[in-house]
């Protein structure tokens, strides 16, 4: 996929809404409200914790804060009250792309110490938070042709001591 072919702004507001327009352009994008969830979804069901269900409140707060940022991609979190994973990248980071990237640090997360072993762990644990219910992402392109993903969780998780699931 061209970037110009990814010119496009995706925001995710309503799963009917986005479903259409992924379809009208492309759908093998992996971008839609239903591609987030299932790509969490597969990998909580690996460690037995409950799958979470999509929120319009959520995702239109993830969409703002992906919005405040178009053009920069910056990568700083939004301290905002809900949980927060954030990807970039060039060409082709779908949804499911983003998704992947975080749950692939499950190889550095050691349940047994509750900790990161050999690297970054924690987008992984927010993803199988089990406390977490509600998810709602964004995803955009920025001006440099970068794209920028956000998911928010509600509630967060990620507490020190706590383990995810």
């Amino acid at each position: 996929m061209e970037s110009s072919t990814i010119s496009l702004i995706f925001s995710f507001i309503t799963a009917a809404t986005m479903a259409t327009v992924v379809a009208a352009v492309d759908p093998a994008k992996q971008n839609s409200p239903q591609d987030f969830l299932d790509a969490h979804n597969r990998a909580r069901a690996e460690v037995g914790v409950q799958p979470l269900v999509w929120n319009d409140t959520v995702a239109k707060y993830a969409l703002q804060y992906a919005q405040k940022h178009y053009g920069d991609c910056e990568m700083e979190h939004s301290m905002g009250p809900y949980g927060e994973n954030l990807a970039e990248g060039l060409g082709r980071l779908s949804a499911v792309d983003a998704v992947g990237m975080w749950v692939s640090e499950k190889s550095c997360y050691d349940y047994n110490s509750n900790s990161c072993v050999g690297g970054e762990c924690l987008h992984y644990t927010q993803v199988v938070w089990r406390d977490s219910t509600h998810l709602g992402c964004a995803r955009l392109q920025c001006r440099n042709d970068w794209l920028f993903v956000i998911c928010n969780y509600d509630p967060p998780g990620n507490y020190i001591g706590q383990r995810p699931y």
